[in-house]
């Protein structure tokens, strides 16, 4: 009894522990969100000179003396020559998209679009390497539109993927001049799902009552807690069709050749199929095109950087704390049962 006692005790002041300090630091958060907006900074990489350096690093350490240094002759020569026709050379401007469900990065994807436009000259070009499984229609809806903001400005716009552009990431690819991608990347999907658990039948079998209260014919269709019925499932059905049938359009809209009876099914195709059925324009990965690139234009990698705010940093180092703290506390209530009942414990 005296090993369970203690035991539990120590659980209990672990738990309060981390309650009273999580209800604290929420209130303190709080506060100062309200009144303070951390904004972060765009972080812009020239590729040219990066993989220029490189380059010369990797010679200092593999040629001999002397030819290393005539490579680095040149390459200063290479590079004075690129600095005068700098201003009459495109630029390439590379975003870096990475999709979750959410569509997270948009807010990012905002941030370094806007500041290429405040900088960008006529022939200059947007790549995004995209890669993303899709997500909510909404917030890749509104994932796509930014990259329409790049064609209203007269940019061209390459996306090019690696990975996956599926569902909500095929909405934001369609939207380019043209779409690249590696010989094995995921592509298309371009149909809708929805699904939700039910459970009425387990609270009904143990006595639940469940009551929902909406006004409007059509407000809530289907619900996870009650009774769903066959026409609010049909209606729920016809909203996805619908969905859909906006989904093609907007694919169509951009690239008017696709056989969408053979492509819209919601299937997903792997590159090289893909470039046969024209949902996209060439093989080819991010590195190799540009590679290519680097010898016409300027290439510069764009990445907008959150900063946090001092509060945030204070948050996460006292959760670090109150968790080893916590850790700490069940360790010891641990050593000291076993301790206890004489098994040893290593550490």
């Amino acid at each position: 009894m005296e090993f369970l006692s203690s035991l539990g005790l120590f659980a209990a002041k672990g738990i309060l522990i981390v309650v009273a300090v999580g209800l604290v630091v929420g209130m303190i958060s709080r506060a100062f969100r309200r009144g303070s907006h951390a904004r972060g900074a765009v972080k812009l990489t020239n590729l040219n000179d990066a993989w220029r350096q490189t380059a010369l690093s990797m010679n200092g350490e593999l040629l001999p003396s002397r030819e290393a240094k005539l490579a680095f002759k040149a390459a200063r020569a290479k590079a004075k020559a690129d600095d005068k026709r700098e201003d009459k050379r495109p630029r390439v401007f590379v975003v870096a998209y990475e999709g979750n469900t959410r569509a997270a990065q948009t807010s990012a994807l905002r941030e370094e679009l806007t500041a290429i436009f405040d900088v960008s000259r006529p022939g200059d070009e947007v790549l995004v390497r995209l890669h993303s499984p899709g997500g909510f229609v909404h917030a890749y809806g509104f994932a796509a539109s930014q990259l329409e903001r790049v064609k209203a400005r007269g940019l061209r716009l390459t996306v090019v993927v690696d990975q996956t552009a599926a569902s909500g990431g095929y909405m934001m690819a369609v939207v380019a001049d043209e779409i690249i991608a590696a010989p094995f990347a995921i592509i298309g999907s371009i149909g809708v799902v929805a699904a939700l658990p039910n459970f009425h039948r387990f609270l009904r079998k143990h006595d639940v009552d469940f009551e929902q209260h909406t006004a409007g014919k059509y407000k809530r269709t289907l619900t996870v807690f009650g009774e769903n019925s066959e026409a609010g499932r049909q209606h729920f059905k016809e909203e996805l069709e619908v969905t859909h049938a906006l989904f093609k359009s907007f694919v169509s809209r951009h690239r008017p050749k696709l056989d969408l009876e053979q492509v819209a099914t919601g299937q997903h195709w792997y590159g090289s199929q893909a470039v046969e059925l024209g949902l996209i324009d060439r093989l080819q990965t991010s590195d190799d095109y540009l590679l290519e690139r680097r010898s016409t234009a300027e290439l510069w990698s764009v990445e907008y950087v959150a900063r946090r705010r001092p509060l945030d940093r204070a948050v996460s180092i006292l959760a670090g704390s109150v968790v080893k703290g916590t850790e700490a506390g069940v360790a010891g209530g641990i050593s000291q049962a076993a301790e206890a009942l004489h098994i040893p414990v290593h550490r």
